[in-house]
């Protein structure tokens, strides 16, 4: 017969059976993941950041688990976050745009790092060449700043009458803002345009740059690209109805936020590719061995209400071949 005793101590071995097997499961791989951003925005391209790990085998809370680090545009917490990461040993890193990918690379030379940029990583010093990488860094590039000429075209598309053109880059990201000059100037020469360049790198800095744009009565506005425009969205796509100017964006979120008309890479495809080399790297891959990849998907957003409420009529040719045109 078993005493009182002796089933206590049964019932307490049976308790720690389970928790025993639980030790011995292999722990579940972290990934890092680091943005310059705010999350308020960005709910679509990190469901394609899941998407692409779904795609290699794993799902976030099931086989994998994601520690989120957003500076919320404070990019000189990047740093800070990036060594955060290191210290808690993730296996890798998706640093999702240009600034992060620049802190996870100096925060480790060991741990693994996919990285969505806009400009040239080589040029950046983030690879040493797309084919063969190099080093633990690799990821996406998606062409920001090399369909500006694509961009002033749409633009005129839409504007026909525009002839005097505000190009507002930021000078404090050069790799983006000299080619998307570079690919600008002559193919505004050739449509005998006339652009005028205003720099921005700071709030007071795009409000300044608008008040020029009014005083100067410029006919229509392309936006360069860049993280730190991509934060101030939503002042951007403000003053644009303020001033009433007709303004080329480089993403959807833009249009999604009010404005009138955007062409660029998918974030969602492209953040759906980092997800994707970040599965792999978890199984097994090395980041030297993965090319960096280009992304393929671009989308046209057109938003018809902006358009309306700037007395624009948008071409039959647009609206046939917007990828999503928002009423």
């Amino acid at each position: 017969m078993i005493g009182r005793r002796d089933f206590i101590t049964l019932l307490a071995g049976a308790a720690a059976w389970p928790l025993a097997a639980h030790a011995q499961q292999p722990a579940m791989p972290v990934i890092g993941f680091l943005s310059s951003q705010y999350l308020e925005g960005y709910g679509e391209p990190l469901r394609g950041f899941r998407q692409g790990l779904k795609e290699a085998g794993f799902v976030e809370g099931h086989n994998v688990a994601i520690e989120y680090r957003w500076a919320e545009n404070q990019t000189d917490r990047l740093p800070e976050l990036a060594v955060d990461l290191v210290r808690r040993r993730v296996a890798v890193i998706a640093a999702i745009d240009t600034p992060s990918a620049s802190a996870a690379k100096a925060a480790t030379t060991t741990i693994a790092v996919v990285f969505n940029t806009g400009s040239d990583p080589v040029r950046d010093g983030l690879v040493t060449s797309l084919a063969r990488p190099g080093g633990n860094l690799t990821g996406v590039n998606f062409f920001a700043a090399d369909l500006a000429a694509k961009r002033l075209g749409l633009l005129r598309e839409l504007v026909p009458g525009a002839a005097r053109i505000a190009v507002l880059v930021n000078p404090a990201h050069a790799s983006i803002t000299e080619p998307t000059l570079r690919d600008l100037e002559p193919a505004a020469r050739e449509a005998g345009l006339q652009i005028h360049v205003l720099n921005a790198s700071s709030r007071a800095e795009i409000a300044a740059a608008f008040a020029t744009i009014g005083r100067e009565r410029l006919d229509a506005l392309l936006l360069g690209s860049g993280p730190f425009f991509s934060s101030r969205r939503v002042q951007l796509v403000l003053l644009a109805a303020r001033y009433a100017v007709p303004t080329m964006y480089t993403g959807r979120q833009y249009v999604e936020a009010g404005g009138l008309i955007s062409y660029g890479a998918s974030l969602t495809d492209a953040w759906r590719q980092v997800g994707a080399y970040a599965g792999r790297i978890l199984q097994g891959a090395k980041p030297a061995d993965l090319p960096v990849v280009q992304s393929t998907k671009f989308e046209l957003a057109i938003n018809a209400e902006a358009a309306r409420i700037l007395g624009l009529n948008v071409p039959p040719s647009l609206l046939a071949t917007a990828d999503e045109v928002i009423e």
